[in-house]
C-alpha cells in the first residue's frame, strides 16, 4: 500500500510541474522544470519512491524577432546578468525597457548590468558581441558598454527565484563573467526574445502518462485495502 501510494504522491508531483511549465509556456526565456525522483529501499526490498527536488531544463528555446527597441537574446549558453539594489540574479529573458534614468529593466524590476543609454540616444543597437552602440545627432556608432554574460559549472543546479530569474548556489558554482561573439561561442541577436523551452505536445503527452500512472497506483491501493480487509475480517472469524 505504502509502495503505490507513494508512486500516486510521485505522480502528483509530476503533474504539478508539467501544469507550472505549460503554464508559463508562452514567457520569454522560461525554463522548464523536470523532477527527480528516487527509490525507497529497506536492504534489497523496494518501498516505493520519493520525490527529491525539481530542476530547470536549460535546452535553448525558439528565437523569434520581437521588434523591441531593447530586446535581446542569447544565441547559445549563459545567463544576462541583472541587479536589484546590492543583490544580483541571472536570466534568459532578454525582454527590457529604457527608464528615465538610462537603465535597462525587465517587467519585475531588475536592472541589465552595466549598460546606461544616454538621455541623448536617438537609436541604440547591440552588436553580435555584445557591444551596446547608440546614435546621436553628432555621432552614430558610438559605443557606451558591452554586455557581459555569465556562466556556471553546474547551470542545473541554480536556485529558481520564480519566473525567468535564478540565483547561484554552491552546487553550480560561482558566476563566470565572459564576452559573448568568441568563435564557437554564444552570441547576442538583437531585435529578437528568446521563448520558452517548453514543448506543449511534449508536456501534454507527459500528462497522459502521468494520469495513467496515477491510476494504476490508485488501483494498486485499492487493492492492498481489500486484501487487508479480507484479513482483517479472518481474523474476526
Amino acid at each position: 500500500m505504502y509502495a503505490a501510494a507513494s508512486g500516486m504522491a510521485a505522480q502528483q508531483t509530476q503533474l504539478e510541474i508539467v501544469a507550472d511549465n505549460l503554464a508559463n509556456a508562452d514567457v520569454a526565456g522560461f525554463k522548464s522544470a523536470a523532477a527527480t525522483f528516487a527509490d525507497v529501499r529497506a536492504g534489497t526490498i523496494g518501498l516505493g519512491t520519493t520525490s527529491v527536488g525539481k530542476h530547470a531544463v536549460f535546452a535553448q528555446g525558439k528565437l523569434t524577432r520581437s521588434g523591441g527597441p531593447f530586446d535581446v537574446a542569447i544565441d547559445g549558453p549563459g545567463f544576462f546578468v541583472v541587479e536589484r539594489g546590492r543583490v544580483r540574479a541571472y536570466t534568459r529573458n532578454g525582454e527590457f525597457a529604457r527608464e528615465a534614468d538610462g537603465t535597462l529593466r525587465n517587467g519585475a524590476g531588475w536592472t541589465l548590468s552595466g549598460v546606461r543609454i544616454p538621455a541623448d540616444a536617438l537609436a541604440v543597437r547591440v552588436e553580435r558581441d555584445g557591444r551596446v552602440l547608440v546614435d546621436t545627432a553628432s555621432a552614430k556608432g558610438r559605443s557606451i558598454a558591452r554586455l557581459r554574460l555569465a556562466s556556471f559549472a553546474s547551470p542545473e543546479a541554480l536556485r529558481s527565484l520564480g519566473a525567468t530569474l535564478f540565483a547561484p548556489t554552491e552546487a553550480s558554482g560561482r558566476a563566470r563573467l565572459f564576452a559573448p561573439g568568441g568563435r564557437d561561442g554564444p552570441s547576442i541577436a538583437f531585435g529578437t526574445l528568446e521563448r520558452s523551452n517548453v514543448s506543449i505536445v511534449e508536456a501534454m503527452m507527459q500528462i497522459l502518462g502521468a494520469q495513467r500512472a496515477y491510476e494504476a497506483n490508485a488501483k494498486g491501493v485499492q487493492a492492498a485495502d481489500e486484501m487487508l480487509r479480507i484479513a482483517n475480517n479472518l481474523h474476526r472469524g
